[in-house]
């Protein structure tokens, strides 16, 4: 791995789908830096994911989204503690950031 590699290599979380309110991070707190979603939709009804910063909701991909996958850049910090993701029964996310 070359140096610049090494220095924006970052960890990331899978979150399978159907999950509800999912933490990224042990437990997440403020300052837990989110820089990318990569999301797989594999079912155009039931494709929804939302991304939680605590207790304020976000909808990224909205159901009846083509199946595929979509990479969404966030790049920012929590406000208001642990990221959460919710996924539908027809998609799935890998986040991209430091968590606690």
């Amino acid at each position: 791995m070359t140096t610049a590699a090494a220095t924006y290599a970052l960890p990331y979380e899978h979150v399978a789908a159907s999950q509800t309110g999912h933490v990224l991070g042990t437990t997440g707190a403020i300052g837990d830096y989110l820089h990318r979603l990569v999301i797989t939709v594999s079912a155009t009804a039931t494709s929804t994911v939302s991304l939680l910063d605590n207790t304020t909701s976000h909808v990224l991909v909205a159901a009846n989204t083509a199946i595929g996958v979509y990479s969404i850049e966030i790049n920012t910090f929590s406000k208001n503690g642990a990221w959460k993701v919710t996924t539908g029964a027809g998609a799935e996310v890998i986040a991209v950031g430091n968590f606690t």
